[in-house]
């Protein structure tokens, strides 16, 4: 347990303990349920010590991306972002996809999955600029990320994306629409209402790319993805990317692809290499208070705070910066350019804290977040796995801590 002792009387704004963790069975481990509808999760499960004397096989590549048979421009431009050696998703997925054969690959988020994708489509246009790509992801912050990759491979190809989301102005994507463009990138539910007022025709379409389709099932959009799947062109390649494999996804997979080359790099699940632990709260302490005094350690540098609802995060962010915390939130109650700024901000250093709902627990690449707190218990152990993979990305430790009332 997250060990919270105070010595010579300090108050808890002023003295905080390094935390220790729980060596198995001191203490019952009980069950918690977030309020609604959330499940039973056991407490243990909040509770984990990564190894740090671990030594973790080195991944040595098969490939450079020099060695990739694509054209010397898109090398270069590969080249430009700093790319020499190949991820292990991006090792073995972008020769099949370089072959024309579909791919089911399965990994966690920040393992290199976009480039696994986007380098040799771009790849196949440049060979044939009458193709086009479609690539459907679950959230607007995942769209606008491979649209930005994107955009930094092809700055010097001449090729063109259209990123077409929810909560973003449909007249303006229709406007670019009108445009030359080579790939769209966008979410279910926009991408089919565009689909339904002819301004996106899917069987222009012979590329697709469906990526964290689990996040998408688990959002509800599998009606919009058969919709949108439906109407491509049956002679097409299908790239499909998850980082769970339920029984649905594999009846997804069976739907969409035809004799998909699998690939998993998923060598261990996202919580494994995440330092977890609970808070717990003793009679009379305030909340607020043991989070202020978390905050004011030297190692909580870049921190993502998960609370359950929209006001109750704006609220707590409200709080923080009362108390002299660079805090932003993000929330669905925010316009587009009101969580890309506070999005921007905590990428670039400037605030300390990001307060968010679970919105923010899926398809957000936040570089070196030292610790995710779940300020409020997630409804689902799925969502808390998802909620402390924002920290420990990359292959590097992160750490996680939930508060138990």
């Amino acid at each position: 347990m997250y060990n919270r002792n105070f010595s010579n009387g300090a108050s808890p704004r002023n003295s905080f303990r390094k935390p220790v963790f729980s060596r198995g069975g001191s203490r019952p481990h009980f069950q918690r349920r977030a309020p609604g509808k959330g499940e039973s999760i056991n407490v243990s499960k909040f509770i984990n010590k990564t190894v740090e004397t671990e030594v973790e096989e080195k991944f040595v590549p098969v490939h450079k991306f020099s060695d990739f048979q694509i054209g010397e421009n898109l090398k270069q431009a590969i080249a430009k972002k700093g790319y020499i050696n190949p991820t292990p998703i991006q090792d073995e997925a972008i020769p099949s996809v370089l072959q024309g054969r579909d791919v089911l690959g399965i990994a966690n988020t920040g393992t290199g999955k976009t480039g696994a994708f986007l380098i040799p489509l771009i790849n196949k246009i440049l060979n044939n600029r009458k193709q086009r790509v479609l690539i459907i992801v679950p959230t607007r912050e995942l769209a606008l990320q491979v649209d930005q990759e994107f955009k930094e491979l092809a700055r010097t190809l001449k090729l063109f994306s259209v990123c077409v989301v929810g909560g973003m102005s449909i007249g303006h994507q229709i406007s670019q629409l009108r445009y030359e463009y080579n790939f769209i990138v966008g979410t279910p539910g926009r991408l089919k209402d565009l689909v339904d007022r002819k301004m996106i025709r899917l069987p222009d379409f012979s590329n697709v790319v469906l990526d964290e389709a689990d996040r998408m099932l688990d959002m509800g959009f599998v009606n919009e993805m058969r919709a949108v799947m439906a109407g491509m062109p049956k002679e097409r390649q299908t790239l499909f990317f998850s980082a769970t494999l339920s029984n649905e996804i594999e009846k997804l997979i069976n739907e969409f692809l035809k004799n998909p080359v699998r690939i998993s790099v998923k060598k261990r699940d996202t919580a494994k290499n995440i330092d977890q632990d609970v808070v717990r709260l003793r009679n009379g302490e305030n909340k607020i208070d043991v989070l202020h005094s978390m905050l004011k350690q030297k190692d909580f540098n870049k921190v993502l705070i998960f609370g359950r609802t929209k006001h109750g995060v704006e609220k707590l962010s409200s709080i923080l910066v009362e108390r002299g915390f660079k805090s932003e939130s993000i929330h669905g109650n925010k316009n587009h350019v009101q969580r890309q700024r506070a999005l921007g901000k905590f990428k670039d250093n400037h605030s300390q804290v990001l307060v968010a709902t679970d919105v923010a627990a899926r398809g957000l690449d936040i570089a070196d977040v030292s610790h995710v707190i779940n300020y409020d218990l997630p409804q689902t152990y799925d969502d808390y796995i998802h909620r402390i993979g924002r920290t420990g990305r990359a292959g590097k430790r992160g750490k996680a801590l939930t508060f138990i009332d």
